[in-house]
């Protein structure tokens, strides 16, 4: 099944759509990987999603990715005596170890490394910033503050840092025993929930050794400010706009977006924007005029994918949220700026071997006007580099690794086809163009472009470029 647009779709699964039915539509209908929130998920819930997307993915005989999303640490304040609490701006509330029922003047906050952090003139965001806090005095037990916004609050209310920096890695209990479940069951990326700083990855990736890749969620100012140390780190990024909305000014968040995209895109890396794409699709049947401008904005900056959160996962119109989002990406992609808008955002390539036989390919494609890329990959990164030069033609990845190519569903343009390892030269050409027949990205008189590695599977020794005519018995011609 040949996808009409180079944007990928990723779409969370929950009540709505996880039997395997609703599974089959969602991915007919567009989605190209699915998200298993596991804020929500338990491990056998987890393990049950995984089994039936496999067995989509073997009825659709297509690589389907999944992602499973850790939740990361959850700061929350106590319980008041009488479940919630009115407050005046400009008075003085304190959060403290005390464990009793808050009032109107004090609350319990059960997490001693923010008590030891938090410095006078930090911010404190209650309830997704509904309510914000100022601090006045620390002393490692108690933090005092002056109401600046809002004026209740209520039990288990979660609380948002902006200004401060934590000595806590990014995983919890509750993520390392869902990371291990999480790769036991063979899931593909693995996103990681409130990063700060690079050293927030290396125990994820010490654990996962290579059996997912790890996925950044930016959704906090300390993780912006060190971007291109998380992004070197990491093998994609997310930009995760509902909790950079709560941390940082609403207005700034939407530079920030672009910033991250390109950002990606210069190192390669694919990124994906999320979060209340379409919004109201949860309860509606279309979405509004604002929310298809902001999908397409993403679709025009170059980013890999756009993700649906409790649209699909919840809301009363999933396989319309995935479909919908699916033509907003078509239209992006045929207008006539579009092109123009992501040639400009180019960057220049590395000075390595794959980056400039990408390159030449890209531009040998399109002076051309062949009819595909076909790219020869093993382990993904000769895929990855194809798809930094964001080409005007599609791209096939050849992989004989189902895993490699689960993981390459991600990436912006790519077309992932598990075959068996070339035998040689000839083999090579021949399947390149018996597979662009068969997926539907040529025919015969056309001509395709093959990069692969020579010597053949010799993983990371991209140095070789051929153009192929199609024969009409869907062999490779000079």
């Amino acid at each position: 099944m040949r996808r009409s647009r180079k944007v990928k779709i990723l779409a969370t699964i929950g009540p709505a759509s996880s039997d395997e039915a609703m599974l089959k539509k969602l991915f007919e209908a567009g989605a190209d990987v699915f998200r298993i929130n596991m804020s929500h998920a338990d491990h056998d819930l987890m393990r049950t999603l995984v089994g039936r997307i496999r067995k989509v993915e073997k009825a659709v005989g297509r690589p389907i990715g999944i992602l499973a999303d850790l939740q990361g640490p959850k700061l929350r304040v106590g319980k008041f005596a009488n479940g919630r609490e009115a407050l005046k701006v400009g008075q003085t509330f304190t959060l403290d170890d005390n464990p009793e029922p808050g009032d109107s003047t004090r609350v319990f906050l059960p997490h001693p490394e923010i008590l030891a952090s938090v410095e006078p003139g930090h911010r404190l965001l209650i309830d997704d910033g509904k309510l914000a806090l100022k601090a006045v005095e620390t002393d490692g037990k108690r933090i005092v503050c002056t109401v600046v916004a809002g004026t209740a609050i209520s039990d288990k209310k979660g609380v948002s840092l902006p200004d401060t920096v934590l000595p806590v890695g990014a995983l919890t209990e509750k993520d390392r025993k869902d990371l291990d479940a999480v790769l036991a069951a063979g899931v593909d990326w693995v996103a990681l929930s409130f990063i700060q700083r690079p050293e927030d990855l290396a125990e994820a990736r010490k654990i996962a050794r290579g059996r997912a890749l790890l996925l950044s969620k930016i959704e906090k100012p300390q993780a912006v400010a060190r971007l291109d140390e998380i992004m070197e780190l990491s093998d994609a990024l997310m930009v995760a706009r509902g909790d950079l909305g709560v941390e940082m000014p609403l207005e700034a968040v939407p530079g920030i977006q672009k910033q991250i995209t390109r950002a990606a895109r210069r190192a390669g890396k694919p990124v994906v924007v999320a979060t209340q794409m379409l919004e109201s699709m949860i309860s509606a049947p279309v979405p509004t005029r604002a929310e298809v401008s902001d999908v397409a904005t993403a679709v025009f900056e170059g980013a890999d994918a756009v993700m649906l959160s409790a649209e699909s996962a919840a809301g009363a119109y999933p396989v319309e949220a995935v479909a919908t989002m699916s033509r907003i990406a078509e239209q992006v992609e045929r207008d006539p700026t579009y092109a123009a808008v992501i040639n400009g955002q180019r960057s220049v390539p590395e000075a390595t071997g794959a980056d400039a036989i990408s390159l030449a390919a890209r531009e040998i494609a399109e002076t051309l006007k062949l009819s595909a890329i076909v790219t020869y990959t093993a382990s993904g990164t000769t895929g990855l580099r194809a798809a930094r030069e964001r080409p005007q033609v599609p791209i096939i990845a050849l992989s004989p690794i189902l895993d490699t190519a689960r993981r390459l569903s991600l990436l912006w343009g790519t077309h992932c086809v598990v075959t068996e390892d070339a035998r040689d030269l000839d083999d090579m050409v021949n399947r390149a163009c018996r597979i662009a027949i068969e997926q539907d990205f040529g025919e015969p008189g056309d001509r395709i472009i093959i990069t692969a590695g020579v010597p053949l599977r010799t993983p990371g020794s991209t140095n070789m470029l051929r153009i192929a005519y199609i024969g009409t018995d869907g062999k490779g011609g000079r």
